[in-house]
């Protein structure tokens, strides 16, 4: 063989090295990739009858499950027993709109491998077991319920969760939707009628929307001016009806329109339990646009979140965008100007306080378990930053305690509990506020007792309108969530 054909030989057998490699990989790794993606609607038809795995909560509520037709064994149907109630966390797995929710993210785990795929007959060569895996999840039904019962037919969200561990306790978005009914004969209909909804009942407003977080965002800058050693709770400000912005004539009014305590002066204390805008406009001038940036990411703002469905980061604006702006840093020390925080961003901030300063990576899937009943994963708690420290995290529970106990957050007092948290009654240019509370419960409870964490938002004023206020709108929900959790269920 001459040099020429050894030199082509050669190059053709390079080729289909590359080709069965390419091949190989495709199949192989990529295989299931391309597999669950909801575009592949060969195989997404294919599966269409396909058994997918159980998913139930903490409390052992069935929240997802597949049946056999009793004419076909081979073909499954998806049913969602708790209808809405989970709606937005379980989603759908449906042949015309794809999937959502954990029924997206969790599709490795939660769809058989009894097809035709490469990697589904190497599975069952290697003796796997085909039959889907099912799902723990962390939430509570009871407080699941009392979630939904407190929204009510208003438009919000609520997020409660375990400030030591992370673990989701209940997630609502309202309004929801049946997601059994994009399932049946008409679900194109049904679909295409709900993303066509102005109400749109298929965004998951706990991660999926943004809101200015209003005086919730106080809890922040407060914290801010602690760590730096700016400002404690006895450290007092001028207590003025209206604060004058340097080089603007924009102004800063307190929601009352009135001083907050004798007109001459007031404590840090005092204006975080009567929420005086006055004051923390002040404070965050007095803070920088740096302090109150740096402190916000410390929190959470501007990061992605770790968390087992895909969420918004919440957002402040960059220091650099407040140079010669002190309106615009006094103004987004209020939680108003362009910070936008999730229902999630700030359950993690009350979570924050409550633990000690340290932020847990939230999760929602506690547990993975086989066809069996037997458990083939578990989730471990894991540090994701920390926010402040110990010591300013203690100064933060004092404030946020005594905001119930004698100010705007009192609707959110238990009797024989100890509640801290924080109002917030975001201004919303040409229409009715977004009110909010961020709280946590109980305070100062035994070593070994849970506590949990709540933020709730209800759009434009819920039901009350242009009227409405986090304290008088938001902080009855929480209070509801927090009880629902102390007293287990019924």
């Amino acid at each position: 063989m001459n040099g020429p054909i050894r030199h082509l030989a050669a190059a053709i057998f390079a080729a289909f090295a590359v080709l069965i490699g390419a091949v190989t990989y495709l199949q192989v790794i990529q295989g299931p990739t391309y597999r669950d993606d909801a575009r592949n609607l060969r195989v997404v038809a294919g599966r269409a009858g396909a058994e997918r795995g159980t998913i139930i909560t903490a409390d052992g509520t069935l929240v997802a499950s597949s049946a056999a037709d009793p004419n076909d064994p081979q073909q499954f149907s998806r049913s969602y027993p708790e209808g809405a109630a989970y709606s937005h966390v379980v989603g759908y797995a449906s042949i015309i709109f794809g999937s959502t929710g954990l029924e997206s993210s969790q599709s490795a785990a939660l769809v058989s491998d009894r097809d035709a795929t490469i990697s589904g007959v190497i599975n069952a060569i290697l003796g796997g077991d085909l039959r889907p895996q099912g799902l723990r999840l962390t939430l509570l039904d009871h407080v699941q319920q009392a979630a939904l019962d407190g929204l009510g037919n208003q438009r919000g969200a609520v997020v409660a969760l375990d400030p030591a561990t992370g673990a989701v306790l209940a997630m609502v978005s309202t309004p929801n939707f049946d997601p059994e009914s994009l399932l049946g004969v008409n679900a194109g209909p049904t679909g295409n009628a709900l993303d066509s909804d102005e109400a749109e009942p298929l965004r998951n407003r706990a991660i999926d929307a943004t809101y200015p977080p209003g005086s919730t965002f106080k809890i922040v800058t407060a914290a801010a001016a602690l760590e730096a050693g700016l400002a404690g709770g006895g450290t007092t400000f001028p207590d003025e009806e209206e604060l004058e912005l340097p080089g603007s004539t924009a102004t800063i009014r307190n929601y009352s329109g009135e001083v907050c305590a004798n007109g001459e002066m007031v404590t840090l204390t005092q204006a975080f339990v009567s929420s005086c805008n006055t004051t923390f406009g002040a404070l965050g001038m007095l803070v920088g646009a740096e302090r109150l940036v740096d402190t916000a990411e410390a929190f959470g703002f501007n990061q992605p979140v770790p968390f087992d469905l895909a969420a918004l980061a919440s957002v402040i604006p960059g220091a650099d965008t407040f140079v010669n702006d002190l309106p615009g840093v006094a103004q987004s020390a209020i939680g108003q100007r362009d910070v936008q925080a999730t229902p999630l961003q700030m359950a993690l901030v009350g979570a924050a306080v409550a633990n000690g300063g340290e932020i847990m990576e939230p999760y929602l899937v506690s547990q993975v378990f086989n066809s069996e009943g037997q458990i083939e994963s578990e989730a471990e708690p894991v540090v994701w930053r920390r926010a402040v420290s110990p010591a300013t995290a203690a100064a933060l529970e004092d404030l946020m305690q005594k905001a119930v106990a004698a100010g705007t957050g009192f609707r959110a007092q238990i009797e024989g509990v100890l509640i801290g948290g924080k109002t917030g009654t975001a201004e919303i240019p040409d229409g009715a506020p977004d009110v909010w509370f961020v709280g946590y419960g109980p305070i100062g409870a035994d070593g070994d007792a849970q506590q949990i964490a709540v933020a709730v938002v209800v759009e434009d004023g819920g039901s009350n309108g242009l009227d409405g206020t986090g304290g008088g709108v938001a902080a009855p929900i929480a209070r509801a969530v927090m009880q629902a959790f102390l007293e287990g269920p019924s």
